[in-house]
């Protein structure tokens, strides 16, 4: 063989080696792929290792197991669409204007000049889903196809926004979404008992259908927001009832996913993150979750309405059976990614920070929040500050003798606290105002509130932020 020819061959074996693995599929990178499987209401104890009572979640424990549990981890407001939009932009939800629970007679949703993490994702090229609930805006720009995602199946908004509402039937029938497209305009009973399950099926099948490439998977189910429904495989399982047959088939599409990413051998290389939008909805009783130790629930600023069960889990990266007690954030999961994919952060301001040292369990790792805001509408109603959390006076809901059953609520009343301090490592409950005990600590939350209601606004106090960007209010017309 002459010396050109092997030059050649050594040329053509190289060439070879540089070619994608497989044919029609995008070159697999080390990036690692992010999967958040997100609930609808379900409480801080509404998980085995959270201390769940009533029904077993054996894959959610296996997955704490592996991985990492975190049990300050918040939302920004106890609210679902608010809630959703924290998630996406990193952002609390007031500063993007996106508030409440958008209904089919809103108009508005999120703003075009917003950056979703499905945006972050697409900068490294991933391929990006959402399966089930949306909930920030039914109309066509806002939907998820124009926000990042390549794929969407599901609700546009709560699954209890249809004619079957036990309190109001001022709605209309509840539509169903593939793509941009209704496909079914009456989703009924039938269907919903079946919504976890098909979530399920397209996550597992989403990741079939890319696990050669990096990709964003969003799986924010229905479920348990009442109407409760499960499927005929989990109906009559637990011992507590529908609300547990729910979560209980909710466990199993953890498991699902879990093992799909182990058959493809991407099990290492994938972030799964497990948490929840906001508390449970406790005037629904036996049909609502439970708080466990928190106060109150969804809708208010309590601990039981912010403060949210999460796991996260990657087995390479994640050391197994740990518990982190700092203070973290469903806002923070954006800037978090964007960092480890290497993608760039909006060039707007943004709320959340990097997490990844609480993550990853580095030794003597601190929240990088000097403090955490607990909005409710426009009003600042709390501060958290190191294990203090200061309530400014505001009015809150809270049950009106027993709660509802079965599927019916029972009605709130008006509670009203008046300038509050808690420890809440000593007292999780929120039972024992030691203000007194502490003006040093009152005077410095009051610091921090003070720099917030000019960056952010305070109606309680009348204050408009200064920081405030183009709201998340477009009117479908342009307008």
């Amino acid at each position: 063989m002459t010396t050109q020819t092997l030059r050649v061959l050594v040329a053509l074996c190289l060439t070879v080696l540089s070619l994608p693995s497989s044919c029609g599929a995008a070159e697999r990178t080390d990036k690692p792929n992010i999967v958040i499987v997100f609930t609808d209401d379900q409480g801080y104890a509404d998980v085995g290792c959270f201390g769940a009572e009533g029904f077993k979640t054996p894959h959610l424990d296996q997955m704490a197991a592996e991985g990492r549990k975190f049990t300050s981890f918040y939302v920004s407001q106890a609210v679902c669409g608010a809630s959703r939009a924290s998630l996406l932009t990193g952002c609390y939800s007031n500063r993007i204007g996106m508030l409440g629970a958008p209904s089919h007679r809103s108009t508005h949703g999120i703003n075009k000049n917003e950056v979703l993490l499905s945006e972050i994702c697409k900068q490294e090229n991933y391929a990006t889903a959402i399966y089930g609930k949306w909930h920030l805006g039914h109309h066509h720009p806002f939907l998820p196809l124009q926000n990042g995602f390549d794929d969407y199946f599901g609700l546009p908004y709560s699954n209890d926004m249809w004619p079957y509402h036990p309190t109001s039937k001022a709605f209309p029938d509840l539509p169903m979404f593939d793509g941009n497209k209704i496909i079914n305009s009456q989703v009924t009973p039938a269907d919903q008992v079946n919504l976890t399950t098909w979530y399920t099926e397209r996550a597992v099948k989403f990741i079939d259908d890319h696990h050669e490439e990096p990709f964003f998977l969003y799986v924010a189910h229905s479920m348990p927001h009442v109407p409760l429904f499960a499927s005929e495989k989990f109906k009559g399982k637990s011992e507590q009832g529908m609300y547990g047959d729910v979560i209980m088939e909710i466990d199993w599409c953890v498991g699902e996913i879990l093992s799909s990413l182990k058959k493809h051998g991407i099990d290492e290389n994938t972030l799964v993150i497990f948490t929840s939008d906001n508390g449970p909805w406790l005037s629904y009783g036996n049909h609502g979750g439970s708080a466990g130790p928190l106060r109150e629930g969804k809708g208010t600023s309590w601990e039981g309405g912010v403060r949210e069960p999460c796991i996260m889990r990657w087995p390479s990266q994640i050391p197994a059976g740990t518990t982190c007690n700092e203070l973290a954030a469903t806002i923070d999961i954006l800037p978090t990614v964007a960092n480890l994919i290497g993608a760039d952060l909006p060039k707007h301001a943004i709320d959340g920070l990097d997490i990844w040292p609480l993550i990853a369990g580095e030794e003597g790792a601190k929240s990088p929040h000097e403090y955490y805001c607990y909005y409710w509408g426009n009003e600042l109603q709390c501060i958290r500050y190191q294990d203090w959390k200061l309530h400014f006076p505001h009015k809150y809901r809270s049950l009106t003798g027993e709660p509802g059953r079965d599927g019916l609520p029972n009605g709130y009343t008006q509670g009203k606290t008046e300038l509050a301090l808690f420890n809440l490592r000593e007292d999780i409950g929120e039972k024992n105002d030691v203000k007194l005990q502490h003006p040093e600590i009152v005077a410095k939350i009051q610091e921090f509130a003070a720099a917030t209601r000019q960056e952010l606004g305070d109606s309680r106090t009348k204050t408009k932020g200064t920081g405030f960007r183009a709201p998340g209010r477009i009117k479908v017309d342009g307008k």
